[in-house]
């Protein structure tokens, strides 16, 4: 099982601040069946800065602890990447990590509380560069809450996304599960992640959203994210897939085939 997003690297932004503490988280994702992690510090956001190559080094060192302790996880350098208005520079500048090294995706994350005016122009740049951009765990975002056409749009447009793993199974309560639900039913959520941080509020919880999802969705469906992830893993292209918008009012469902 492959983990896309993850704030398990220590020291490094609000993750653990401890070795013995990253340590155990990595316990409990080999106990999950997870083999391969993406490791994302916040990077560009009000709080953190965390450079390329100095989430390069961390990683490699880090990777020698886990092997050392026999924890056999292999672990890349990613960022969690926050939307703002120097990201074209920072790619300029080649200091943006992605989720292979063909440069194919990028995990991308918006605010918390609503969608910036500037986010479809900005996805358009990243488009234009054939990158495509990894919206992180849109369930928690209020604008998509408020209206879920926002999302929609944005896959339309060319973007994919990751959905929270605990958000699916109730850890950000009754209106983000819902909501993740509904992402899911219309084929607008392409993998899960843990997003954990922590062995205790936010862990991984991966093997109870694919749980559920294989329940709801069926055995295929829960396969199709797996695949998904590992295709991201190495850059590959994803299939293409019927997508829909979640509530429309008149009742109906757009649907439309989009090719990433």
């Amino acid at each position: 099982m492959i983990d896309l997003h993850c704030h398990m690297l220590p020291f490094v932004d609000d993750g653990p601040d401890t070795i013995d503490l990253a340590l155990q988280m990595a316990e409990d994702a080999k106990k999950q069946g997870i083999d391969k992690i993406l490791l994302t510090p916040h990077h560009m956001d009000s709080e953190y800065l965390n450079h390329k190559k100095d989430i390069e080094n961390k990683v490699n060192e880090f990777q020698k602890i886990l092997y050392a302790n026999n924890i056999n996880i292999e672990l890349k350098p990613g960022q969690e990447v926050h939307i703002n208005g120097n990201l074209l520079q920072s790619l300029d500048e080649e200091d943006i990590l992605f989720t292979s090294s063909n440069q194919k995706y990028l995990m991308l994350e918006l605010p918390h509380g609503d969608v910036p005016a500037y986010t479809s122009d900005l996805i358009f740049e990243l488009t234009v560069r054939n990158i495509t951009p990894v919206i992180v765990h849109p369930e928690r975002n209020h604008g998509f809450q408020n209206d879920p056409d926002k999302l929609y749009d944005l896959v339309d447009q060319g973007c994919i996304t990751q959905i929270t793993a605990s958000s699916y199974v109730g850890g950000f309560g009754k209106t983000v599960e819902k909501f993740t639900e509904q992402i899911i039913d219309a084929n607008l959520g392409f993998v899960f992640s843990s997003d954990a941080h922590n062995v205790s509020g936010r862990r991984f919880r991966m093997d109870d959203a694919f749980n559920k999802l294989a329940n709801s969705k069926g055995q295929q469906y829960m396969d199709k994210f797996e695949r998904n992830a590992e295709m991201i893993w190495r850059g590959d292209v994803l299939p293409s897939v019927e997508i829909n918008k979640v509530n429309n009012s008149n009742g109906m469902l757009s649907i439309f085939k989009k090719f990433f």
